[in-house]
Parts: structure tokens; C-alpha cells; sequence
């Protein structure tokens, strides 16, 4: 038998419960509170004991004796309402319904959410074929700290959290498409003029490995609509794509790496400050292009990709 996790009692408890009232003649009072439980709780299960004996101690359903199910005239028209675009209040309110019961319908027939209206679009995956052909900015925040935060010790007290924030730092990651080959740099902010200056160093560091960069894609934030960055991407004859707005997945792989970077350094250690988890950030980074196998690349470190790319470029031509 399973017991309701919140049960104070077992049948064995409940029926101790019942035989010292009735046998041992302890006030009501006296079992509940030896028993642990309020004397309500005792009425209940000896008025069940009095009626079917100790079978009736045993736990039972919650699930009501009788349900009223939505008629299926009823079903169809939320749902003929709801393929007309119709909100659950404004279901409720037309067909003066309780809104508890529309949600639960259009729960039960897989339209609780309007976006489930259409049908479910296609994954678009591309790679480019070339180093260097497109490469992947995003922007993370992070607040620095001076204490461990709730991440790591579980506390959620308010005035902890106060204490041990002290601002933000931006984490700018540039990806390269074809190889996953990753630049990092932790700035003080997201300005154009640091988004900018951080572009050019990333720019170069793929340079002194032999890659030349032909496009950049970015999303739509204030640094990279700044006059700064476009005369930038003018000057040394870099593309400048953007994503579609509200389409974070078009600059998908930049995302991709921000996820894996937050797991595998910025939450992974219990650092005891800001400082030191900026120290691990570069060991990190090294070991993802050069050591870390990466799903995508047939298993192949970012490094090893770069490689194998140049080797067939070389000997197509």
C-alpha cells in the first residue's frame, strides 16, 4: 500500500489511535496528541473504524465519487472558438463557462497554448562550409559577488543577496560557425565602443590562426546597431547580419556555446568570489577549443575541425 506522503498516520498507528479510546478509555484529547494529530483528524477515522472495522483505516482515492464531464457540445465549440483565436477568458466569458473548466478542455484536447494553433516549425540547421565565412557575438550578463550566491549555497535570503551583489560584467563570446572554435573576453559593459573593440580583438585572435573573418551575426541590441560598430564592419570589410527580431535561434550557436559556457565554468565550482571565477574562465576556454570533444563536430575538438577544414581546402586546390 502507498501512503499519502503528508499521512501522520500508518493503519497500524490509526487503529492504536481508536483502541485507546475505546479500550484504554484515554480522552480524545489525549490520543490526538499523543498521535500527533488534531482531534478532527481522530473523529474521522474512528467514525471509519466504527463502520467497516480496520479495512476502513486504510488510505482511499481523493478522486470524488461522481464527476461531471464537459459535454462534447460543449468541448467542441471551445474548441471551434479556440481555432478562431479566442483567449481562455474570452471562451469562459462567451459561452459563461467557469474558466477553470475552459482551461482544462483546451488542456485535455492540446491547445492550452495559442502557439500550439499552428503547426510546429521545422528545424532550420545550416553550416557554413568555410572558417572564417560567418562567425556568431552574443552578449551574457553576470553579477559579480563577493560571496558564494544562492546557486551554490541554496539560501534565498533577501538580505544575503544584497550583500553579495556588486554590480555586472559582461561576458562577450564569439563562436565561429563552420569549426565552434569560441574568443571570450569579460568587459565591464555592452557599450558600442566595447562591443566594438571587443569585435576587432576577436577578429585579429582568429587572424593569427589563419582565419580570416568575411561575416559577423549579431542580434538586434543597442551595440551593434551603433554607429561605431557599422563604421567598424565598413571599414574592414566585414559583413554585418542580423537576426530576425524575436528570433534568438537564427544566432542559435552562439547561444548554444553561452549555455555549455554557464554550465561547465560559471556555474560549476563553488567560486568564493567574482575574481576567481573570471581566473578559471581562460583554462576553461583553452581546454573547449583544444581538449573538449564537441558533439556537432563527429566528436572532434573546435582545434581539430579548423585542421581538417584548412587540409581540405588545401588539397582542393
Amino acid at each position: 500500500m502507498r501512503l499519502h506522503g503528508n499521512a501522520r498516520l500508518t493503519p497500524s498507528g490509526r487503529l492504536l489511535l481508536c483502541t485507546r479510546v475505546i479500550e484504554e478509555r484515554w480522552t480524545v484529547a489525549e490520543a490526538a496528541d499523543a498521535a500527533g494529530c488534531s482531534e478532527r483528524t481522530w473523529f474521522k477515522w474512528l467514525s471509519r473504524f466504527r463502520a467497516e472495522g480496520p479495512t476502513g483505516l486504510q488510505d482511499r482515492s481523493s478522486r470524488p465519487h461522481t464527476i461531471v464531464a464537459t459535454a462534447p457540445k460543449r468541448v467542441a465549440m471551445i474548441e471551434r472558438l479556440r481555432r478562431l483565436r479566442f483567449s481562455g477568458p474570452r471562451i469562459a466569458e462567451t459561452l459563461q463557462m467557469a474558466l477553470s473548466t475552459v482551461s482544462a478542455v483546451l488542456k485535455r484536447i492540446g491547445l492550452g497554448r495559442l502557439a500550439l494553433l499552428e503547426p510546429p516549425e521545422p528545424p532550420n540547421r545550416y553550416c557554413r562550409r568555410h572558417p572564417g565565412e560567418l562567425i556568431h557575438i552574443d552578449v551574457k550578463k553576470l553579477g559579480r559577488f563577493n560571496v558564494p550566491g544562492h546557486r551554490v549555497t541554496g539560501r534565498r535570503s533577501g538580505h544575503h543577496k544584497r550583500v553579495n551583489h556588486i554590480g555586472w560584467e559582461a561576458v562577450h563570446v564569439c563562436v565561429d560557425d563552420a569549426t565552434r572554435l569560441a574568443y571570450v573576453e569579460i568587459l565591464d559593459d555592452e557599450l558600442g565602443v566595447t562591443s566594438t573593440g571587443f569585435l576587432a580583438r576577436a577578429v585579429a585572435w582568429f587572424a593569427a590562426k589563419g582565419v580570416t573573418i568575411q561575416r559577423v551575426m549579431t542580434d538586434n541590441g543597442s551595440p551593434f546597431k551603433s554607429r561605431v560598430w557599422a563604421a567598424w564592419c565598413r571599414d574592414h570589410h566585414v559583413r554585418h547580419l542580423r537576426t530576425q527580431p524575436y528570433r534568438p535561434r537564427t544566432n542559435g550557436k552562439a547561444e548554444r556555446f553561452i549555455q555549455t559556457m554557464l554550465r561547465e565554468w560559471a556555474y560549476l565550482a563553488a567560486y568564493p568570489d567574482s575574481t576567481t571565477r573570471r581566473r578559471a574562465l581562460l583554462p576553461w576556454l583553452r581546454d573547449y577549443n583544444y581538449t573538449r570533444q564537441h558533439g556537432s563536430l563527429d566528436k572532434r575538438t573546435p582545434m581539430a575541425q579548423l585542421a581538417m577544414l584548412n587540409n581540405l581546402a588545401r588539397n582542393h586546390t
